[in-house]
């Protein structure tokens, strides 16, 4: 087994263009034609940057995943151009072909024995028909595409924003550019500050010109500080100064978005703190009422329209959003007043699945976070469009459609296709019945390329193929005809099982973000200093949350909307147990496929067999980490020290099987430098954390429970 060193993945991040795509002996049938040495790509001399950059790199796509030469040719004669060439265009040059192309992005595409055109009704058009191209012949595994008088496609949402995935606010050119490949049209970048992000210093307007050189906008996300209230005499020119001054340099920037959590401000409504969360208290008590940035308050408005004063005195086009992120838990009639009272102009940006109850035997919980164990909106998401459709507002929303959610918070996607496409089917049912138009594909967990992304990108644009069609031919062209079948039904194992996560909050923020790395803390607490059981989890110094997101010390975070922990917990187990079960099925599966994977695409396979077992060995520590907890509360609560002692055999046996379970995860994370890491935690679940995670629990095993154990006897 090769093993790869810590952040190798972003080789496989740099690939565009996957070699040797053009499977031999590939023949052409009578409705198609096939692309040979000696065609040429043509376009207008006049043309615009980001056309002459599609045409080249289109011409690095035959070149390098299909094997074939062909020329670049400018030309300014639409009416001669010869045949066996590829045409690039915009509408203006065929106005028949074009006439009904309006839509930002849309393209036709033509196909005749000897030509193909790409009409497009803007620049980006004609990159998305380009795009469309190579999707198509790579589905073909063959330069060979079908005919076709006018097949005009349009994008269904725009825009569709992406964080990175190669690390956080982190945009190299070739990442860039398969970000553009990957369907997304925009892309999200933290600031605190003009050329400031979580890392440190970036030229933004470099930026937000390399994007624009592969048909991509830039959105700002607002870590700004906002401690102001719009009353305050001061207050425009303290707003002009942080937001108007960000747009005044950088007024290429397409948009803005804010969300709560990273927005509070001096709010005055009584229902709130008027205090930031981590000053909502008085002399240690806590004071309950939710701080600003967890209120839909009722001066919140008046906050946002001073922002978007201030931005839009700069950037009078500017696509400035809200998220009501952090108050889906509030009342509809208090949601729905805010909404009332936010500014027209403010796009809305309305989370999809959270807040949905669970009800599980005689446990109702709740997700507390971005999910796909419920793939379609929530009552919350339904209530919140319905009225912000009703008011004029435009509406986007938390998609997680590049394949990845808070589910598996150290995996690169959810290998999961079924169940995403029926998460697509829900955006669809919105965007008929609420005008949802746009989507932000992921949080700062970014985005890696996989079979769920991909099928996005399909479903995104009309004039498709149906899903189940595309999922089969991703099947077939990355492992091979007699590897397909396993793969799909592990995939259809896989998606139907995700029923059974568990999306709580100490799951979300505990084992389930980082999976097998995740301790198992002893509660008793032996101590002559007095100290907490939480531990710090051991991160990079450079990383942006690092293990301030990973809660270590497990236990219930109640809430008034879902059932008591113990009472979850016990139907959790069930479903955990049937989870573990069922996974397992799909990677048995999975691995007949890589036994009968076709030669040169082994390593796709061991790629995503991998990912499946890393999401098996996190899910064996969720159910552990469970199962722990019990224990130790039991122990906790045991007066007789005989049955406390039985119940140290059930402990360490928890813990001897989750060692087990821990260093079966090594080989895996090793093979993939991709699982385990997380653009704002950095690496959480290598090999040195899950050898950290061991020696934590043994240290637990050889020092901790002997202790106990000689407690017990006094």
């Amino acid at each position: 087994m090769r093993i790869e060193k810590n952040y190798e993945f972003r080789k496989e991040l740099r690939i565009v263009h996957r070699p040797g795509r053009n499977k031999p002996g590939a023949k052409s049938g009578k409705d198609e034609i096939c692309v040979k040495k000696g065609w040429s790509i043509v376009w207008d001399k006049n043309a615009s940057r980001l056309v002459e950059d599609s045409a080249k790199d289109l011409q690095d796509y035959f070149f390098t995943s299909m094997g074939i030469s062909v020329l670049l040719e400018k030309s300014d004669d639409i009416n001669s151009l010869p045949d066996n060439c590829i045409i690039l265009r915009g509408k203006k040059d065929f106005p028949k072909l074009g006439k009904d192309l309006s839509v930002p992005r849309s393209y036709v595409l033509k196909v005749t024995d000897k030509q193909i055109i790409i009409c497009g009704n803007d620049e980006r058009g004609v990159m998305a028909g380009c795009h469309y191209l190579e999707d198509l012949m790579n589905l073909r595994e063959a330069p060979i595409v079908s005919k076709t008088q006018a097949l005009k496609r349009e994008p269904l949402f725009s825009p569709r924003m992406m964080h990175s995935g190669w690390g956080i606010d982190q945009f190299p050119d070739a990442h860039l550019n398969a970000i553009s490949h990957a369907g997304f049209d925009s892309i999200l970048l933290f600031v605190k500050g003009i050329d400031k992000t979580t890392t440190g210093y970036l030229d933004f307007n470099d930026l937000i010109d390399r994007a624009a050189s592969f048909g991509l906008d830039v959105y700002f996300y607002s870590y700004l500080n906002s401690w102001k209230h719009p009353d305050d005499a001061d207050a425009e020119e303290y707003f002009d100064k942080i937001y108007g001054e960000l747009f005044r340099n950088c007024p290429e920037a397409k948009g803005f978005c804010m969300c709560g959590e990273s927005c509070e401000f001096p709010s005055k409504d009584v229902h709130t703190t008027g205090k930031k969360w981590r000053e909502s208290s008085w002399h240690g008590i806590p004071d309950t009422r939710p701080s600003p940035g967890w209120w839909p308050c009722e001066d919140y408005p008046g906050w946002i329209s001073a922002v978007a004063k201030s931005i839009r005195k700069y950037k009078p086009d500017a696509d400035i959003m809200f998220s009501t992120y952090n108050w889906g838990w509030a009342s509809e009639k208090d949601r729905i007043k805010f909404l009332e009272k936010m500014p027209k102009d403010i796009t809305l940006h309305i989370p999809f699945e959270m807040f949905q109850t669970i009800k599980r035997g005689k446990a109702t919980s709740v997700v507390m976070d971005y999910t796909m164990c419920r793939p379609g909106g929530g009552k919350y998401f339904e209530s919140e469009a319905k009225a912000g459709s009703k008011l004029g507002f435009r509406i986007y929303t938390m998609s997680n459609t590049g394949g990845m959610t808070w589910d598996f918070g150290a995996a690169p996607y959810e290998p999961i296709p079924y169940r995403w496409v029926e998460r697509h089917n829900a955006f669809h049912e919105a965007r008929k019945k609420y005008g949802l138009s746009g989507m932000m594909d992921a949080h700062h967990y970014g985005w890696y390329p996989s079979a769920s992304c991909e099928l996005a990108k399909w479903s995104y644009w009309t004039s498709s193929e149906a899903p189940d069609k595309i999922i089969e031919k991703i099947a077939l062209r990355d492992y091979g005809k007699s590897a397909a079948r396993h793969a799909l039904k592990a995939w259809r194992i896989w998606s139907d099982s995700m029923d059974d996560y568990i999306p709580s909050n100490e799951d979300q923020y505990g084992p389930f973000r980082c999976g097998p790395s995740y301790p198992l803390i002893f509660h008793p607490n032996i101590t002559r200093t007095m100290q907490s059981k939480e531990m710090e989890f051991p991160t990079a110094p450079y990383a942006h949350f690092g293990g301030a997101i990973i809660k270590t010390f497990y236990h219930p975070y109640e809430n008034i909307q879902q059932s008591a922990g113990p009472v979850r917990y016990a139907e959790e187990v069930k479903c955990l147990e049937r989870f573990l079960t069922n996974w397992k099925k799909g990677v048995a599966e999975f691995e007949k496929a890589l036994a009968k994977a076709e030669a040169g695409k082994e390593t796709a396979a061991e790629k995503e067999l991998g990912v499946a077992k890393f999401i098996l060995a996190t899910i064996a520590t969720v159910l552990n980490v469970k199962k722990w907890w019990f224990l130790n509360q039991q122990l906790l609560a045991e007066a007789n020290p005989a049955k406390a002692l039985k119940l140290l055999e059930k402990i360490e046996s928890t813990a001897f099987a989750e060692i087990k379970n821990a260093e079966a995860a090594i080989p895996v994370v090793e093979a993939d430098s991709r699982l385990g890491w997380e653009p704002s935690m950095e690496y959480v679940t290598d090999k040195w954390h899950l050898e950290w995670k061991i020696k934590q629990v043994r240290n637990v095993l050889e020092n901790e429970i002997p202790v106990y154990r000689k407690i017990l006897k006094i």
